[in-house]
């Protein structure tokens, strides 16, 4: 259907047009989008009385990793359309402008009658109507009147809708554990206020509370509450490093352990059906169509593991499924499909189900790339298994000594085997830790069963599992504080 066209550029065979498209971007989704030319001599909006000169069929992910695509128009047969091209080029309409605090406060009221209180900042803005909502709350600081709270972040917009002037109500609370906080006090001010803080000159609010002010005849305060730094800051966004060049390097690892029953069967998880798919070509089509866009030599590596492979048949859980150690590289998504389909009449599946191997392969080339000390590549790695894993330790520490370089796992689970570990393994439910306790810097795994997605639409598998990608590649790079290899905005 159509979104939008252009307005008329006359008399030209090289126009420029100045109409803009707002199209709502969303990474886990393959976004196709078809731009057509056409040559109007009449008033009228219908184009089936107009020359067609020719279009272009893409997906938004080519334009954003290109930041700018230039290609050749064909006609609708697919035929060149002469000589003609298009050129296309996208920004991201956003404010990306973050707020950086450093607080602290003294002379707190004491709202506890054993030990002292345990303060908190609540930030709130106020909202066309004149009600106010929360946008951000401070840690706790237990048992302490004069409180310094870790440095912390808010966005611009949430802060303020970007309106310096806007106002802003800052509350502090004593904690109790039943969830009746009491308040201590609170003030308002703006953000023009709030940034003339500095380090060596901060900006201070008595913190009132108006019930009490109105019993006491000589309230002053329920405490001071400083400000010692207040800074605007620029945050890259997903789009910001994408187009400023960085990256996304897709490898996929293929459990081809015993429990999937014999190939040649109908019962196997890896039995090709009459029309060629299985759930682990499905689950390859689905992440792999989405994340091709953003790696422009369209050269992926895919290992399988858990089988005895020729020619001595020895058993392997790092093996490339082209068997070319020296280039484990397929071309583009439909080369991994071509290849596991060779693969699979020539290896022996046997067990058993070793993660860490694979895990640690990707893990080398994400290490070398941070030499590199620039924003400029991020590894995905699609595992897809059908059985609980048997090295569950040495995964464990596989995975925490990964969440510290540019690198994601998704693991996708087929057939209809118990999964708990998988579960275990995706962090959303509290810090993944190694064998020796080490807790994972950040959470990188996303783990989905397959079945959850059989009676769905086959985009839906990719829209789950890379839906959390965007947000784990900006919080690796900001963590350690990279930069585009490009100026996004240049």
């Amino acid at each position: 259907f159509q979104v939008d066209r252009t307005e008329r550029v006359k008399n030209s065979l090289n126009p420029r047009f100045a109409k803009k498209f707002l199209i709502d971007y969303y990474f886990e989704l393959v976004q196709k989008l078809k731009f057509g030319i056409y040559d109007i001599d009449n008033k009228t909006y219908d184009l089936s009385d107009d020359d067609f000169l020719g279009e272009l069929e893409c997906t938004l992910g080519q334009i954003v990793s290109s930041r700018t695509l230039t290609k050749p128009l064909v006609l609708k047969n697919g035929k060149p359309a002469g000589r003609g091209s298009i050129t296309i080029t996208a920004e991201e309409v956003k404010d990306n402008r973050v707020v950086v605090f450093e607080l602290e406060a003294r002379k707190l009221d004491n709202k506890d009658f054993f030990g002292k209180s345990d303060p908190y900042l609540e930030f709130h803005k106020q909202t066309g109507d004149g009600n106010w909502v929360m946008v951000h709350r401070t840690e706790v600081i237990k048992n302490n009147l004069n409180p310094v709270w870790r440095p912390f972040k808010i966005s611009l917009n949430s802060l303020c809708y970007s309106d310096m002037d806007k106002s802003i109500k800052v509350e502090c609370y004593d904690y109790d554990g039943d969830g009746s906080h009491d308040l201590i006090g609170s003030f308002q001010t703006t953000m023009s206020k709030l940034k003339e803080a500095s380090r060596s000159s901060p900006v201070e609010f008595e913190c009132i509370n108006e019930k009490k002010r109105q019993k006491k005849k000589n309230y002053k305060n329920s405490g001071i509450v400083s400000v010692k730094h207040c800074e605007i800051i620029v945050e890259c966004t997903f789009l910001d490093y994408i187009m400023g060049g960085c990256q996304l390097n897709f490898t996929v690892g293929i459990d081809f352990t015993g429990s999937n029953g014999d190939p040649r069967s109908p019962d196997s998880l890896h039995y090709l059906s009459p029309n060629g798919v299985n759930e682990y070509l499905t689950a390859i089509w689905s992440v792999g169509m989405v994340i091709q866009d953003y790696d422009t030599d369209k050269m992926f590596p895919a290992f399988g593991f858990g089988a005895q492979i020729p020619p001595s048949f020895q058993v392997s859980h790092e093996f490339p499924i082209n068997f070319n150690p020296s280039n484990p590289f397929c071309n583009g998504i439909q080369g991994i499909v071509d290849a596991y389909r060779a693969c699979l009449p020539q290896v022996k599946l046997y067990g058993p189900t070793n993660f860490s191997p694979i895990i640690n392969h990707v893990a080398r080339f994400a290490a070398a790339a941070t030499q590199q000390q620039t924003a400029s590549q991020y590894f995905i790695l699609l595992i897809i298994t059908d059985g609980v894993i048997t090295d569950l330790d040495q995964t464990r520490t596989a995975i925490v000594n990964a969440s510290k370089l540019p690198m994601s796992i998704i693991i996708v689970g087929v057939g209809g085997a118990d999964f708990d570990a998988m579960e275990f393994l995706d962090g959303d439910d509290g810090v993944l830790r190694s064998s020796s306790g080490e807790p994972a810097v950040r959470d990188i795994v996303q783990f989905v069963p397959f079945r959850k997605f059989q009676n769905c639409p086959k985009e839906a598998l990719a829209q789950c599992v890379l839906a959390e990608v965007p947000q784990q590649v900006v919080n690796y790079f900001s963590t350690y504080k990279l930069q585009p290899p490009k100026n996004p905005a240049a």
